[in-house]
């Protein structure tokens, strides 16, 4: 468990006692296509020009905020155990797959190297004060790199997961997906939502990536505190589709990071091309 994720388990144990995971965050860069959209999201809805994108996101560059319940956030949701009762203690979002039904987040949060796979994990897509309006998607198949399973490189801290259809959909049918994206560069413009595990709504940051090494990718966004690790990074918004491409996911260095302001991601490059490419396959 990381330092972030031991801190967000003290304060949730604190908040039980008196009453009741992670960060960080990078880029990528090849561009699946999205197979479906949401049904109930005019192309041309809000008046989302690719320019008034760029402003609104200008004026709030670093600044971390509630999320609004908008298409795009929709696709990020809390990862539980069990059932969405409980304590969310990571962050997953959907990306486009010839099966429609898989999600990203950081290897990290499903896999432990010592332990294997983390079992009985659901995806709750759009989670806000307790309601699952899309949903409660227990995952499947999980795939990780063997690196992270033989020592937790840092450098591949990144998973796939299948989650199983419900009522007789896929995820991506309901939801749509964001693109993968793979050797983006980085410095990118992003977008990364997630959800802290203090908290039933999820919060937002834009800023602009660096490179930490050439293998990780950071961000600097303040008070991403534990929960948040798997968030994605999201670049290239498409305001006809209100999708864009996930070129990171938080985690990686540090797994993730040891300070609320500073995240990280491994680098979206041919390992994590791969690692997609096995788990479509």
């Amino acid at each position: 468990m990381t330092v972030r994720e031991l801190a967000a388990a003290g304060a949730a144990l604190a908040v039980l006692a008196a009453a009741g995971c992670t960060t960080a965050a990078g880029p990528g860069g090849a561009t699946p296509t999205v197979s479906s959209h949401p049904a109930t999201a005019p192309a041309d809805s809000h008046g989302w020009s690719s320019e008034r994108l760029r402003g609104a996101l200008a004026r709030h560059t670093g600044v971390t905020r509630t999320a609004k319940p908008t298409v795009l956030n929709g696709l990020v949701g809390a990862v539980f155990t069990r059932n969405a009762d409980g304590d969310h203690f990571c962050t997953a979002s959907v990306v486009d797959s010839a099966g429609l039904n898989l999600i990203v987040t950081a290897a990290h949060c499903v896999w432990d190297p010592k332990l294997g796979q983390r079992g009985d994990l659901v995806f709750v897509p759009g989670y806000r004060d307790g309601e699952t309006p899309s949903g409660v998607w227990p995952l499947l198949a999980v795939t990780v790199d063997q690196a992270w399973k033989d020592g937790a490189d840092p450098d591949v801290d990144v998973a796939f997961a299948v989650v199983q259809p419900q009522g007789g959909l896929q995820v991506q049918q309901v939801l749509g997906a964001n693109r993968l994206g793979v050797d983006r560069g980085h410095r990118l413009p992003v977008k990364v939502t997630g959800y802290p595990g203090t908290s039933d709504v999820p919060i937002t940051c834009s800023n602009t990536t660096s490179e930490q090494s050439p293998s990780q990718l950071r961000i600097d966004c303040p008070d991403w505190t534990g929960g948040t690790s798997g968030s994605p990074w999201v670049t290239d918004f498409d305001p006809d589709t209100r999708t864009g491409t996930v070129v990171g996911v938080i985690g990686g260095y540090q797994e993730g990071g040891n300070s609320p302001d500073t995240s990280y991601s491994c680098y979206f490059g041919d390992r994590v091309r791969a690692l997609y490419d096995r788990a479509t396959g």
